[in-house]
C-alpha cells in the first residue's frame, strides 16, 4: 500500500523529512477495523513527532491522527461496524498513522462520520474534538460551577484547531461566558466566528483585560499553548478555586503558585485512553458519536480552513510547515492518493 513515513528525524525543508513509501498491508486484529483511508487532517502533533522521533534503523514511521474512511475488514469481537461503513477517528500514537492507503485502529475509539460533511470537512474533527471534549468534561468538568466565580472560561490560544473546536462546544452544550484569546486580525474575526462572546489579545497581559471585562474572576482556564509564559496571569485572573486545563509541554511548570487559591490543574492528553488501554477506552466512541450529531444538526461546523490536495510527501511537507510557522486558523487536510 502507498504510505508517507519518515526513517529520522529531519526539518520539514529535507525531502527526506517525509518520503512516498511502499508497505504492507497491517493486520487488523480482534478488536480493530481496517480501514481504506479517504481525508486525513495534519495537526501540530504529527510535526512535533516528525521533529524529535527516531524510528528503530531500517524502519519507518508513519505518522497521522485524524482520518475519515471505509471499513474494508473487522476483526472477530467488533459488533459496532460493517465493511463499507464510513467512519472517523483520531487513533493511537503508539500505532501506524493515518498518512497510509489502509490503516488499522481499535474500533472502539472509532465512530461513523457525520452524514453532512464530506470527507475532508468530516477529517479536521476528531483529534480536537476528542480533546477539547475531555478537556471541558472529563477533565474541568465545567457543568460543575466554581463557588463564587463567574460562569466564564478563558482559553488561551482560541485560533488554533483545539480553540476552535473548544469555543463549538462551549456555545453548543454549555451557558458559560467565552473569553478567547487571538492577536491577529485574522485569528480574531476567526475566533468571533467560532462563538467567543469576547476576545482579549494573548500579547498583552491576560489579567487586567479579563477584569476590564466586568463579568468577575472566570472559573475556568484552557490553555493550549505556552502555559508556563501565561501561567502567573492565569494564577491572577481565575477565581478561587477554579479548575485549569492544558495540553501543551512546557519543559517545566512551576504550579506552588495554584496553591493559594486552591487551584486545580488537569493535563489533558487525547492519546492517554488509547495508549493505556483504559477501562473507558470506548469514551472516545461515545464523544465521537455526539459530536457527528452535532455537526449534523448544524450545531457545530468543520474547522477545515485550507485543503492542500492529494495525500503526498510533497503536500504533507507542506502541512508541516504551515503548521510550524504558527499562523495557521481551523485545521488543514488532504484527501485522495
Amino acid at each position: 500500500m502507498k504510505a508517507i513515513g519518515f526513517s529520522q528525524p529531519l526539518p520539514v525543508s529535507d525531502p527526506q523529512s517525509l518520503v512516498d513509501i511502499e508497505q504492507p498491508t497491517p493486520e487488523p486484529g480482534e478488536q480493530d477495523l481496517l480501514v481504506a483511508v479517504q481525508a486525513i487532517a495534519v495537526n501540530p502533533a504529527d510535526a512535533k513527532v516528525r521533529s524529535f522521533a527516531r524510528p528503530p534503523e531500517g524502519t519507518w514511521r508513519i505518522l497521522g491522527w485524524d482520518a475519515v474512511g471505509t471499513v474494508q475488514a473487522v476483526g472477530s469481537r467488533v459488533t459496532a461496524f460493517l465493511p463499507g461503513d464510513r467512519v472517523y477517528y483520531a487513533g493511537a500514537i503508539n500505532r501506524p498513522g493515518c498518512y497510509a492507503g489502509l490503516q488499522a485502529v481499535d474500533a472502539r475509539i472509532v465512530a461513523h462520520a457525520p452524514r453532512s460533511l464530506d470527507d475532508e470537512a468530516a477529517a479536521a474533527l476528531p483529534l480536537t474534538a476528542l480533546t477539547a471534549w475531555e478537556a471541558l468534561f472529563d477533565r474541568l468538568q465545567v457543568s460543575q460551577p466554581v463557588p463564587g466565580a463567574a460562569d466564564a472560561i478563558v482559553i488561551i490560544g482560541g485560533a488554533g484547531g483545539v480553540g476552535s473546536m473548544t469555543i463549538q462546544l462551549l456555545r453548543a452544550l454549555t451557558g458559560l461566558t467565552i473569553i478567547a484569546t487571538a492577536s491577529r486580525p485574522e485569528s480574531v474575526a476567526w475566533v468571533k466566528q467560532m462563538g467567543a462572546h469576547y476576545v482579549i489579545d494573548h500579547g498583552k497581559p491576560l489579567a487586567a483585560q479579563v477584569q476590564a471585562l466586568g463579568i468577575g474572576q472566570p472559573g475556568f482556564v484552557f490553555s493550549t499553548a505556552d502555559t508556563d509564559r501565561y501561567l502567573s496571569d492565569i494564577v491572577q485572573l481565575i477565581a478561587p478555586q477554579g479548575r485549569i486545563a492544558l495540553i501543551d509541554d512546557p519543559k517545566t511548570l512551576d504550579i506552588v503558585p495554584l496553591k493559594g487559591k486552591s487551584l486545580s490543574i488537569h493535563w489533558e492528553f487525547m492519546f492517554t485512553r488509547p495508549l493505556q488501554n483504559t477501562a473507558d477506552i470506548s469514551r472516545q466512541q461515545e464523544i465521537l458519536r455526539k459530536v457527528a450529531r452535532l455537526a449534523d444538526d448544524g450545531r457545530i461546523r468543520s474547522t477545515r480552513t485550507q485543503s492542500l490536495g492529494t495525500i503526498d510527501a510533497t503536500n504533507l511537507r507542506k502541512a508541516h510547515a504551515l503548521l510550524e510557522s504558527g499562523r495557521t486558523l481551523g485545521k488543514l487536510t488532504l484527501a485522495g492518493w
